[in-house]
């Protein structure tokens, strides 16, 4: 399985507008963050995690031409708001794109763009065929399976994915027992940590690496970090052996 880190920034990317910390005027490529998503290639199949405003520019630098399903989780408007901009990939397949997310989220977004759910649609909509997907119950994309795991983002219920050896979460700063086993034995953990102060619904870096310790992956890689988690260079040094900071364009194989 390929995973590849299309975005590992917060809602407002890095650089973000207006600032002059060091972070945001690092020279360093990795300092700069396109909002969190991520591409899973397995067994011929492609999988996106999260659609958001950057969802254009990281199919053009990746140079992906086709999807075959969009999984979502939850509908922040940094994790949705690319959904118009899959009409190429319609082009291409000749149809609507599969979206997988929970009932709450699909509403959601039904919201935010009434017209892609319309009845009355006209050439050049954006076409997606809906999922509804619970956590706790595995389904299929081709031949991968996925299972959705509930993580809580806050008061906000979200889904982490179980894909193979691959745990993924984000927005989420609280993990329960149940949800735990279901994350055990995973290789790689990718978890978010927003920064190193404490945050009301984002893991921060401490929270974060106790997570990775009780669950204990081969590797873990931390995203959806804000300005505030510092210069990629200097925190990584102070990382323990298997755990990294995630920066966009990385790809691992697991």
């Amino acid at each position: 399985m390929k995973l590849t880190f299309l975005g590992t920034g917060t809602s407002v990317g890095i650089p973000v507008i207006g600032c002059h910390c060091e972070v945001c005027q690092s020279a360093d490529s990795r300092d700069q963050r396109l909002r969190t998503s991520a591409l899973i290639e397995e067994k011929g199949v492609r999988i996106l995690i999260d659609c958001g405003p950057d969802f254009r520019q990281q199919m053009l630098r990746e140079q992906v031409e086709a999807l075959d399903a969009i999984l979502f989780t939850h509908a922040h408007k940094d994790h949705t708001a690319g959904l118009d901009d899959v009409r190429p990939l319609n082009d291409k397949r000749g149809g609507p794109l599969p979206v997988y997310a929970e009932e709450r989220v699909l509403r959601a977004l039904e919201s935010q763009y009434p017209y892609i759910f319309s009845e009355h649609d006209y050439p050049g909509l954006p076409a997606i065929e809906t999922q509804r997907i619970r956590a706790g119950v595995q389904f299929s994309v081709g031949e991968l399976k996925v299972l959705p795991v509930r993580v809580m983002h806050h008061k906000l219920p979200v889904l982490a994915y179980r894909i193979g050896g691959l745990s993924y979460i984000t927005d989420a700063n609280r993990v329960d027992e149940e949800s735990l086993s279901l994350m055990q034995g995973s290789r790689v953990l990718v978890v978010n940590a927003l920064r190193k102060k404490w945050h009301l619904s984002h893991f921060n870096l401490s929270e974060a690496l106790r997570l990775i310790e009780r669950l204990n992956p081969e590797r873990a890689f931390l995203v959806h970090m804000s300005h505030g988690m510092g210069r990629h260079e200097e925190v990584q040094k102070e990382l323990p052996l298997g755990v990294s900071l995630a920066f966009d364009r990385l790809s691992i194989v697991i």
